[in-house]
């Protein structure tokens, strides 16, 4: 045998390294030649992780088909649709009743939807499309569904003394900091069974209840805030409890707006300079422009590109709908995208009239680093490229 031109005799060796030729006889004889070469190591990729998990462990006690916008109880963790634990919670509350969990029959402390076990939820709907549901029995069920927000459920005895302020070192000791658990205000009291919804803004509690005189939850995101329903409610507003102020759940018609938003414009801070410029040029305020634009949207002027305010049900929004101030300022940032739209070139600063649309418009991603792409192109505008 020959390798790299040199005979390797009987109980001889030879080093073989990438790219050595290798004949099997004497180099004259003519025979075949074989290359020695090692093949380039292949790259290791994360492979998308795949589990294997029986339909029937993600089915809901109650009417035992897959979950749909599950919810999970706490603290024994069982999972049930949202509308059909909706339904449990209501009989519940309106037998006066403790809140057991319908699986275990253990004290239900909390209860709250699973994102995580949502997308569990779907992979397993499109794996099997017999597991799913008619559309007028899962239309039921959304109609039915009351859980929105993460909800606390009273499950301790009322105490008949009002709490003050907790000292240092008792704060993991509140149970509730509810005023309504204690005290009667506009005719209602909590019970044993009552389900409390926590304040997003202060951490306090106020109970949930279909018949709220006003609004707890944000329509836009469903996060609860206390504000309003203690002003309308004239009561809670004390030192021995946290109620925050009725300015974070309000008409968005009744808002008022100092500046444009951060966010506005892909948080393109050329851009809102420009749009800042246009408003002072044709003589009006913000707090004008954004008003005649919420009324537009309110008579359904504005009916396409909805689908980028991520607002829940961004088509049906009013000036009558009530909004947090992150939503609001959301919606903000889309009514100045429209406004821009439509406004006139004679109103746009000079250095902003002959700028040429950007090729991926609002959606660019180098606005975000590049400032001298930021400045150069307008991205007020849709894509005309790209995904």
């Amino acid at each position: 045998i020959v390798v790299d031109g040199t005979a390797v005799l009987e109980d001889d060796s030879a080093i073989i390294r990438c790219g050595s030729e290798i004949i099997l006889g004497p180099e004259t004889d003519g025979l075949l030649r074989y290359m020695f070469e090692i093949m380039p190591t292949v790259e290791i990729c994360r492979e998308k992780l795949k589990i294997s998990m029986d339909p029937e462990h993600a089915k809901c006690p109650i009417c035992l088909n897959v979950w749909h916008d599950v919810v999970t109880v706490a603290p024994c963790l069982h999972n049930f649709c949202n509308g059909c634990f909706s339904e449990w919670l209501k009989r519940c509350q309106d037998k006066h009743s403790r809140i057991l969990c319908p699986h275990c029959r253990a004290v239900v402390q909390f209860v709250g939807r699973n994102h995580f076990l949502h997308t569990i939820e779907e992979d397993i709907l499109l794996s099997d499309s017999s597991l799913r549901r008619s559309n007028e029995e899962l239309a039921l069920l959304d109609s039915i569904a009351s859980i929105k927000s993460p909800l606390v459920v009273c499950s301790a005895k009322r105490r008949s003394w009002k709490r003050g302020r907790p000292s240092r070192g008792e704060e993991n000791t509140w149970e509730l900091r509810c005023p309504q658990c204690v005290e009667e205000y506009n005719g209602f009291q909590c019970n044993e069974s009552t389900v409390h919804l926590q304040c997003q803004a202060c951490g306090g509690m106020m109970p949930s209840r279909s018949d709220s005189p006003a609004p707890q939850q944000c329509s836009g995101c469903d996060r609860a805030f206390c504000g309003a329903y203690w002003n309308a409610v004239n009561g809670g507003v004390s030192d021995s409890y946290f109620v925050c102020s009725p300015e974070t759940l309000k008409p968005m018609a009744s808002r008022t707006i100092q500046g444009v938003p951060l966010g506005a414009h892909e948080k393109n801070r050329f851009e809102r300079d420009i749009t800042e410029e246009c408003i002072r040029r044709m003589g009006r305020s913000l707090q004008d422009v954004v008003s005649e634009w919420i009324r537009r949207l309110s008579e359904r002027q504005i009916v396409t590109d909805v689908s980028r305010l991520e607002l829940n049900g961004a088509g049906r929004i009013s000036g009558n709908t009530h909004l947090c101030r992150e939503c609001f300022d959301k919606l903000v940032s889309f009514l100045l995208y429209w406004f821009r739209l439509t406004v006139s070139p004679e109103w746009m600063p000079p250095e902003a009239r002959e700028r040429e649309d950007c090729w991926y418009g609002y959606a660019c991603r180098t606005q975000h680093h590049n400032e001298q792409h930021a400045r150069r192109w307008n991205h007020v505008c849709r894509p005309t490229r790209g995904t």
